[in-house]
């Protein structure tokens, strides 16, 4: 029988369901209640975790051989000696777990945007009638250039959502040669971002970058806020030469209510919800449980995580 920790937030449902699906092997729930002494001796004796843990904990559990993170990202845990920590661990991901929400969710910011449904939803607030003079703003996202910085499942699938527009997309991956980045970016009209944090993306649409991108731009990033320069960001729309942005992603999350994002004009901040769906957690324990039985049978898990390649 193996110990199975879970950090994820079930409700009484989900986790009668999770327990007959692992049995007879045992659940135990843990909270990452650093000061907890019990929940780190719990977690001690786990082989398996669903959740994701604080990595301060691992040094402690000699057991533990496989984490399955309830997350995409996995920056937190990078600065972590995996090789001589624990050569017997595996860590996996969910790894284009995400791709239609978010792909949909950009697709969306990306309409509202060019037309302007976020603007007369601001004026219904204030119960002004404009629309004759919003008209001339509207634009099409019809035959638009879009660069893509990010080629995994995100991408690729907005680019088949973009079909029908008749787009002419062209991607990038983090390693692509930057000198021909820059080239695309320089004329595009819409600009998605959905790398990872490492650190070859770390601050890539830096200052320069962006004050570089086309007049009229949309500048979309739902991959991680550390990519971007907020400040940066914040005076290209200021000043107007971006035409808008969608931010899912910050450097701080909850966005600090000083900052600037939470009042410039024409940037739709979705605060990290691209990926949400009404059965989000129920789809997670699917994915979990069809990776306990490769665990179990022996089999490579889905969505592994290489961290010398840092993804």
């Amino acid at each position: 029988m193996r110990n199975i920790g879970c950090l994820v937030n079930l409700t009484t449902k989900q986790e009668h369901r999770l327990r007959s699906a692992i049995h007879p092997d045992r659940l135990i729930f843990l909270n990452a209640d650093l000061e907890n002494v019990k929940t780190i001796a719990d977690f001690n004796q786990c082989e398996i975790i669903f959740g994701n843990p604080p990595k301060s904990w691992f040094s402690t559990n000699t057991k533990l051989r496989w984490i399955q993170l309830e997350s995409v990202g996995f920056g937190e845990y990078l600065s972590t000696d995996w090789e001589h920590s624990n050569k017997q661990l595996q860590l996996t991901n969910l790894a284009g777990f995400f791709s239609d929400p978010v792909s949909e969710s950009i697709l969306a910011g990306i309409l509202a945007l060019l037309r302007g449904i976020d603007q007369v939803s601001l004026f219904r607030d204030k119960y002004e009638w404009v629309g004759d003079d919003l008209r001339p703003t509207l634009r099409l996202l019809k035959k638009a250039k879009v660069v893509m910085f990010g080629r995994g499942a995100i991408n690729q699938r907005l680019e088949k959502l973009l079909e029908p527009f008749q787009c002419k997309v062209i991607a990038f991956g983090k390693s692509s040669d930057q000198a021909a980045i820059d080239s695309e970016l320089n004329s595009a009209d819409i600009i998605v971002s959905t790398v990872p944090d490492t650190p070859q993306t770390r601050n890539f649409f830096n200052r320069s970058r962006i004050m570089r991108l086309k007049a009229g731009a949309i500048f979309v990033n739902f991959g991680r806020g550390s990519v971007v320069d907020d400040e940066a960001l914040a005076d290209a729309l200021e000043s107007g030469s971006l035409f808008g942005a969608v931010i899912d992603v910050t450097r701080d999350e909850p966005l600090p209510q000083g900052h600037r994002f939470w009042n410039v004009s024409r940037l739709i901040l979705t605060q990290h919800s691209g990926g949400g769906t009404a059965n989000e957690i129920d789809h997670k324990i699917d994915w979990f449980l069809e990776n306990l039985d490769r665990y179990r049978n022996g089999a490579t898990l889905h969505a592994l995580i290489n961290f010398s390649r840092g993804y």
